[in-house]
């Protein structure tokens, strides 16, 4: 069972997730963000994905976590997005130990998270912010860019440190999650292709298939799972 609720930090979202006796292998679609994980004791950092990661937790595995959204993760990790894009890494490597133990042996490490998290929290970049809403909204680079006061180049670095990607990469990351959103509802492909901005439906479905691994109809006939891995 996965559930998540906001939190108190801004573009952060805090999730809980027990895997269900039936288990079963679960595909991860990248979603342009960073999340810092407990499970069982052990906490990790699940870095910025560029394509689907298949997880296979044992039932009834734990999991708490914080999903960080605009590129908010590395000013709390301490670590550019960039060196961490499609790894999974414990957070010894990167945290003081003592401040690690602190949150895998908490009695509520929701809690602990959120409160280890707040400490080292830093305001975000407006810019990241204003790259996240805009690739959502399939903005052009130029325009976002222009509307954040940098250059293409400048915008470009920000990006693949703060959410370990280019622009163009979170742009293609959020159209394929919008589309396979869309087909899951009951959508005709050739219309999810036109409305999220594809050429046609074949290059949706190189996209979905670079970016999931699988085909779109094997998305849609499968229920979404986010529990990282």
């Amino acid at each position: 069972m996965y559930t998540e609720g906001p939190s108190s930090l801004p573009h952060v979202v805090a999730w809980r997730s027990v895997t269900p006796q039936s288990g079963g292998v679960r595909r991860i679609l990248p979603d342009g963000c960073l999340d810092l994980i407990w499970h069982e004791g052990a906490v990790f950092v699940a870095g910025p994905d560029t394509t689907a990661q298949l997880a296979g937790p044992a039932p009834g595995d734990r999991f708490a976590a914080l999903r960080f959204g605009a590129g908010t993760g590395p000013g709390v990790l301490g670590v550019p997005a960039s060196e961490l894009v499609d790894r999974r890494v414990p957070l010894e490597g990167i945290w003081p130990a003592a401040e690690v133990r602190r949150v895998a042996e908490s009695d509520d490490p929701a809690s602990a998270l959120e409160s280890a998290a707040a400490r080292r929290f830093q305001p975000p970049d407006r810019a990241m912010v204003a790259l996240a809403d805009g690739a959502r909204s399939a903005l052009p680079v130029t325009e976002i860019a222009d509307g954040s006061g940098l250059s293409e180049r400048q915008l470009r670095r920000r990006s693949v440190t703060s959410f370990g990607y280019p622009p163009k990469t979170l742009h293609r990351i959020f159209r394929m999650r919008r589309a396979v959103a869309l087909a899951r509802a009951g959508r005709a492909f050739a219309e999810v292709a036109a409305e999220t901005g594809y050429a046609d439906q074949p290059h949706l479905a190189r996209e979905v298939r670079a970016l999931a691994g699988v085909p779109l109809g094997e998305l849609v006939g499968t229920r979404p799972t986010p529990t990282p891995a």
